[in-house]
């Protein structure tokens, strides 16, 4: 007997019961997106490697151990995406999106690939959504974008499980003098160093004041801070995003150790947290990347954007009990095995040609009416649509609620009638 083949570890299946949460965030997604003036972009899931390595950093987690990397049949080094701005920007370049001087406003949504070991609300392929805009610099831009994010979490009912933390990079200037500090100061203390910071202290020294080590967190507490290296020019930039997020009633902490993982970020970045999903509690981040455009080939454009994880979100919506619109049928209909097969077919094309967004299941296993009214309840659907010899032989349709709490009664209604009681029932 064959073995039976599995899904790849960290690679999941999407099942029909699990599907209406996503699609429920998916639609909310999307109508935000554009509510705000975004227009999607698709971009595809394999890229040359150079553009990650280019644009996220030799030196980076992602780089160095996650990427999914191999060699094409001619030869070139190819990637399954690990993250999608790199991409966007790439795509915005090579389209001339930022050749207009107007803001470009895009989204994107899909799958990213990185090989790490799997958990809750981290898979080796999961999801994204990101938003992005090229063209505008200061501080408004960044603030619509988180605000964007916060809309979101009240359009899906999580906003008191996440909280925002934000932080300022300053300048690449700012940041390389900052940067030498950190490094003395690190290298004074040597000996609290764990090898993951011993090695980073080298590369992307930043990164180990994002360490989670429990015995070098003292430490890191009393290391130099980049917003006392600042200019003024940076400091004033981070004090209006913070006055503007204030006036629109979002609650901000400053997190002066909140660094991202990426190497393209200046200025503003942020994170939303939550307290719900244990060790893995950042939901969704971002800030401002003004160098990418550069390092991947453009002329200087300012450019923001965040992305979020769409499992470790479809998590939290679980853990709060975030209402689901299950997408049920409206209808299940049920024939008696006197009434030809066709005619089910045909009533259930007439109404849905009657009807738009009506949700219709037509049986399709012959049985008794018994089994049908089994198959119908467990579907969902809110009524059976029963069709016996006598009201195929009248015209007309014998309705029968299948949820109690609706108040609606059984009854028998033509054809003409019937499109009117469905009409009233669909969302």
């Amino acid at each position: 007997m064959s073995q039976k083949i599995q899904s790849v570890r960290g690679m999941h299946d999407l099942l029909p019961s699990e599907s209406a949460r996503w699609q429920q965030a998916e639609s909310v997604v999307r109508n935000t997106m554009l509510g705000y003036g975004y227009a999607e972009l698709r971009t595809p899931l394999i890229e040359s490697t150079a553009l990650f390595t280019r644009g996220i950093g030799e030196a980076t987690d992602i780089v160095e151990k996650e990427m999914y990397t191999f060699e094409s049949r001619s030869g070139d080094s190819l990637t399954l995406r690990p993250e999608n701005t790199a991409g966007c920007v790439r795509a915005a370049l090579q389209h001339g999106l930022m050749s207009d001087g107007a803001a470009n406003r895009v989204w994107y949504y899909g799958p990213m690939f990185r090989y790490e070991r799997p958990q809750k609300g981290r898979t080796r392929q999961f999801h994204q959504v990101g938003a992005e805009v090229y063209g505008v610099a200061g501080a408004a831009i960044e603030a619509e974008l988180i605000l964007l994010s916060a809309r979101l979490w009240a359009q899906l009912g999580i906003q008191d499980a996440v909280s925002l933390e934000v932080n300022t990079l300053g300048t690449s200037e700012e940041r390389a003098a900052y940067r030498e500090k950190l490094v003395a100061y690190f290298r004074s203390h040597s000996g609290l160093l764990d090898e993951d910071s011993t090695r980073r202290l080298e590369t992307n020294p930043l990164r180990v004041l994002d360490s989670k080590n429990p015995k070098m967190q003292s430490m890191i507490n009393e290391a130099p801070q980049l917003i006392d290296v600042l200019g003024e020019e940076s400091q004033a930039h981070f004090a209006e995003l913070k006055e503007i997020l204030a006036s629109c009633n979002v609650t901000v902490t400053v997190n002066p150790r909140l660094v991202r993982g990426l190497d393209y970020y200046s200025h503003t970045v942020w994170e939303w947290t939550t307290d719900r999903l244990g060790a893995q509690s950042a939901v969704c981040g971002g800030g401002r990347y003004d160098g990418l455009v550069v390092e991947l080939g453009g002329k200087p454009c300012p450019a923001v954007g965040w992305a979020l994880g769409m499992e470790r979100l479809i998590a939290v919506m679980e853990e709060v009990s975030a209402e689901v619109d299950v997408n049920a049928p409206h209808g299940y209909i049920i024939s008696s095995p006197e009434v030809p097969p066709q005619a089910a077919h045909q009533l259930s094309e007439q109404l849905r040609d009657e009807l738009d967004g009506l949700r219709l299941v037509c049986n399709a296993v012959p049985s008794s009416i018994k089994a049908q009214f089994k198959r119908a309840d467990k579907s969902g659907a809110l009524f059976a649509l029963v069709l016996g010899a006598d009201e195929h032989a009248a015209g007309s349709i014998t309705i029968k609620p299948l949820r109690g709490d609706r108040g609606d009664k059984q009854q028998t209604l033509s054809r003409q009638q019937l499109v009117a009681f469905l009409a009233e029932r669909i969302d």
